[in-house]
């Protein structure tokens, strides 16, 4: 099939959008505690409420998209976003930000489910890999800036004498819930999205026999399988990782050290995500050198002493180990997906699907660390990461892959 660029670029910008949407929780947690007067363990069901839609939505999403297509899975998708978005922006509370986060994840995962084989028919199978990295750069950007705009917007609106766009966040915004305007951007851009793909035609996606979803036969034979669960229990625990530490460090921050959430918390979870995306292109050559149980056991290492360097340490230190955690977790869910797939010879599609509801781990794992943190005081809640991590790092140990990932012998071979 011939390339379609203008797919291509719109494939990446729906990734933007996602990370967008997705990764700005944790720097907004801190605000949304305040204006609401939460306890940390019911700020705890705000990730729940987001990444539990990931595991109720993933493989009813690839029956949806085998059933409808992916332009109508696309456009519901971002109506949902959309009508998440609008619903907190016109009545923020904490109540209709559970629902308004439930809705949101529901049109995340569908798109997520969507994506990836539109890629690769859009871009052309040679191109998969490459245009596959390229989208993770997009993914990452968007992590890296949501939480700059963040900070923008609340020193900003109603700071007095504002024009144009600020002036009618401060008609839209309450003074004391500043933050909120994010929401309106949020809303703004999904419609966008709505408009643009609904504009667009589509190339007819034929979906390889590793990209569907059986829900009968494949599904039962998976789910004997010891290996799949202890793969699915994976990626449980990266993305429980991941958002634990995203969703919770401004808030550690800001107790134990006093640091303004809508600056620097900010933006030392915008260096998480930029050092999380520049470590998968670093985790690209090393998996060319070294096999990927290695690599993923030396990786969750550094995350672990990263980890335990920015609750333990001097505020200093933890400015910068907590964004070091997000370098040394970059190729974790990669080399996860990679040796889960390389471990089962058949039934990829329905696998991955699993897989992806593995993401739920987002909505337990936070949940958990706020439920402790009520108990024992969120900097040892937060230790919790250690059997996340630890379980990450078993995984090097203990997996037997059918295909051991390509390595070079050489520097000749390696830029060959």
């Amino acid at each position: 099939m011939k390339n379609n660029a203008l797919i291509v670029i719109l494939i990446l910008l729906i990734f933007f959008v996602i990370s967008f949407l997705t990764n700005i929780l944790g720097p907004i947690i801190p605000d949304i505690i305040t204006s609401f007067q939460l306890s940390i363990g019911l700020a705890g069901f705000l990730p729940f409420a987001f990444f539990v839609a990931y595991g109720v939505m993933s493989i009813p999403s690839g029956i949806l998209v085998e059933k409808y297509r992916e332009k109508p899975v696309l456009l519901v998708a971002f109506f949902l976003a959309f009508a998440g978005a609008l619903l907190f922006a016109l009545i923020p509370g904490f109540s209709v930000a559970l629902l308004s986060l439930f809705l949101i994840g529901l049109g995340m995962a569908m798109l997520q489910v969507v994506i990836n084989p539109l890629l690769r028919v859009a871009g052309g199978e040679a191109q998969f890999a490459f245009n596959s990295v390229l989208a993770q750069l997009f993914f990452g950007a968007a992590s890296f800036l949501s939480p700059q705009l963040y900070s923008y917007l609340v020193s900003r609106v109603h700071s007095g004498s504002n024009t144009g766009l600020l002036a009618v966040f401060d008609q839209l915004v309450p003074e004391n819930l500043k933050w909120v305007s994010l929401y309106w951007v949020f809303a703004v851009t999904a419609l966008l999205m709505v408009v643009i793909i609904y504009f667009v035609r589509f190339p007819k996606v034929e979906l390889k026999d590793d990209e569907r979803i059986d829900t009968e036969k494949a599904f039962k034979d998976l789910l004997g399988n010891k290996t799949v669960l202890l793969f699915f229990c994976g990626i449980f625990a990266y993305v429980g990782t991941e958002q634990g530490i995203a969703n919770w460090t401004s808030q550690f921050l800001q107790t134990y050290h006093g640091v303004d959430p809508a600056t620097t918390g900010a933006s030392v979870i915008a260096y998480f995500w930029g050092l999380l995306t520049i470590g998968c292109l670093l985790g690209l050559l090393l998996l060319k050198i070294f096999d990927s149980r290695r690599v993923l056991m030396l990786f969750a290492a550094g995350a672990i002493v990263s980890l335990l360097t920015g609750l333990f340490g001097p505020v200093d230190a933890a400015i910068y180990a907590f964004p070091m955690a997000g370098f040394f977790a970059s190729v974790m869910w990669s080399i996860i997906v990679s040796l889960a797939l390389n471990s089962v010879p058949h039934h990829h599609g329905t696998f991955s699907g699993i897989l992806c509801t593995g993401i739920a781990g987002g909505a337990v794992v936070p949940l958990i660390v706020g439920g402790l943190a009520e108990l024992v005081g969120l900097r040892f809640a937060m230790l919790f990461l250690l059997l996340t991590l630890g379980y990450i790092f078993s995984i090097g140990v203990w997996a037997r892959p059918l295909v051991n990932n390509a390595t070079v012998k050489s520097l000749k071979e390696l830029f060959a």
